[in-house]
C-alpha cells in the first residue's frame, strides 16, 4: 500500500498562484509515474498532469502553461505549481501514482491516491 498525502491547497483570487505538494512517506516517487486529477464540484475527475518515470510531462490542454508537474527526487516529493489560476479551476485536487513506468488518463488505472486538497480560486 502507497500513502500519498497532498497539502498546499487554498483560497486565491484569479490570475494568483498556487503550489500543491504530495509526499510518499516510505516510497520513492522516482521510479513510477504520478499524475495530478481535479474534481470540480458536481463534475467527473479528471487528469491534469503527468510526469513519467523518466520525467517527461503531459498535461490537459485546460492547464497547459500555466501548471507544471515537478518531483523532488531527492526529497520524494510530487508539486504541481499553479499559476494564471481561474474560477474554472476550483475543484478537489488529488495525487495519485498507476505504479507503472508511463501514466495513463484513466483514473481507474490508479489504484493509490491522496486524500485531496481543496482549491477555490474566485
Amino acid at each position: 500500500h502507497v500513502q500519498l498525502v497532498e497539502s498546499g491547497g487554498g483560497s486565491v483570487q484569479a490570475g494568483g498562484s498556487l503550489r500543491l505538494s504530495c509526499a510518499a512517506p516510505g516510497h520513492t516517487h522516482s521510479t513510477y509515474c504520478m499524475a495530478w486529477f481535479r474534481q470540480p464540484p458536481g463534475k467527473e475527475r479528471e487528469g491534469i498532469a503527468y510526469i513519467h518515470h523518466d520525467l517527461t510531462t503531459d498535461y490537459a490542454d485546460s492547464v497547459k502553461g500555466r501548471f507544471t508537474i515537478s518531483k523532488d527526487v531527492a526529497e520524494n516529493i510530487l508539486y504541481l505549481q499553479m499559476n494564471s489560476l481561474k474560477p474554472e479551476d476550483t475543484a478537489d485536487y488529488y495525487c495519485a501514482t498507476n505504479w507503472r513506468l508511463r501514466c495513463t488518463e484513466n483514473p481507474s488505472d490508479f489504484p493509490y491516491w491522496g486524500q485531496g486538497t481543496q482549491v477555490t480560486v474566485s
